[in-house]
């Protein structure tokens, strides 16, 4: 079950208890769902029933025990838990997890691409500034892993284009400009790959640094976690070859595993948001939270001393290796390479 599919699930248990008269308010027109925070479970949480508190007249936690046994009832969940003020923490059928690995493992870097923008022309307007070139590129990247496809001409910081854009017989689409705030000096000196991600992992109102600790390798190197993140999923493949198994898709029990599953899951709506919002940093923060979701899972991975390889085993490295091949994505899109070995 996707974020999205669990979000109208939840809108679902909201109408049913309002058709049952246990609760007096409008329907939402949308729910978020995510990973669960601090003191949260499960794979997924929603603030639904703080959302409905107000117009329900009720505190949240009463209306989060209202929904409860109908989310409860739900195809695919197994358990509801009420954390802190009203927070609703889902617990999915494992099921759902091994499914959704598949569907990685099945299409590879292309996960998360889709159609939604498919025949569109994104028009950009780019001032003369590596940083504005550098973060026109990723969006024409990733406008085109939505089926759509960027259209860039130069202009002044202004604004001001030297080159008309726009196809279609009947209209030329408004250029959106594109104004990060300049780097403050040649990111060059960090090599392509720590160059593009000290332009494209800030968010565009925020000055870049380029600095020597794009290149540490230590775990205060946000490009360093996910690049040894996607070369850790390589080489457990490796290892587990070498003691006689491969990964087999399959239920994965705990907390870790269920928020990186919930993080995969929600690939494709960041794709989709950093297209619609042009906005490549919204991708490489997404990489981040992936990498240190899967670095927490790599320990219990393989079979540790004279262990045999079990079924967990085989899917706790599906899980791994779906989670690299989502890095490996996603930092392509942003043009950066994703090196099996670090």
């Amino acid at each position: 079950m996707t974020p999205v599919e669990l979000s109208h699930t939840v809108l679902h248990a909201v109408r049913r208890a309002v058709d049952t008269g246990e609760l007096s308010v409008a329907l939402p027109e949308r729910v978020l769902v995510g990973p669960p925070g601090a003191g949260g479970c499960g794979d997924y949480a929603t603030n639904v029933a703080m959302q409905l508190a107000r117009s329900a007249g009720r505190p949240p936690r009463q209306v989060a025990q209202v929904l409860l046994p109908h989310l409860r009832e739900a195809e695919g969940v197994t358990d509801v838990v009420i954390t802190g003020p009203g927070f609703l923490n889902i617990t999915l059928d494992g099921r759902a997890g091994a499914e959704l690995v598949r569907k990685i493992l099945r299409e590879g870097l292309r996960y998360g691409h889709s159609d939604a923008l498919a025949g569109q022309v994104v028009a950009l307007l780019v001032p003369y500034e590596v940083r504005a070139e550098v973060v026109a590129d990723a969006v024409a990247r990733i406008v085109a892993s939505q089926g759509g496809r960027a259209e860039i001409s130069h202009g002044d910081a202004s604004g001001h284009g030297d080159m008309s854009v726009g196809h279609g017989p009947d209209h030329t689409p408004a250029p959106h400009p594109l104004r990060p705030v300049p780097a403050p000096r040649d990111p060059s000196v960090l090599g392509p790959d720590a160059g593009r991600w000290a332009l494209l992992y800030p968010a565009p109102h925020d000055r870049p640094r380029i600095g020597a600790e794009l290149l540490a390798q230590r775990d205060g190197n946000p490009l360093f976690r996910v690049r040894y993140a996607h070369a850790r999923t390589r080489a457990l493949g490796r290892n587990a070859a070498d003691l006689g198994f491969r990964a087999e898709p399959g239920p994965v029990a705990g907390a870790d595993s269920g928020r990186l599953e919930a993080l995969l899951a929600d690939h494709p709506r960041i794709l989709a948001a950093s297209a619609a919002h042009r906005a490549p940093d919204r991708l490489a923060r997404h990489l981040v939270t992936v990498a240190d979701a899967v670095l927490v899972l790599l320990p219990g991975v393989l079979p540790l001393g004279e262990e045999k390889p079990s079924a967990a085993h085989r899917a706790r490295l599906a899980l791994a290796e779906a989670a690299g091949t989502v890095l490996a994505g996603g930092l392509s899109l942003l043009g950066i390479d994703a090196p099996d070995h670090l």
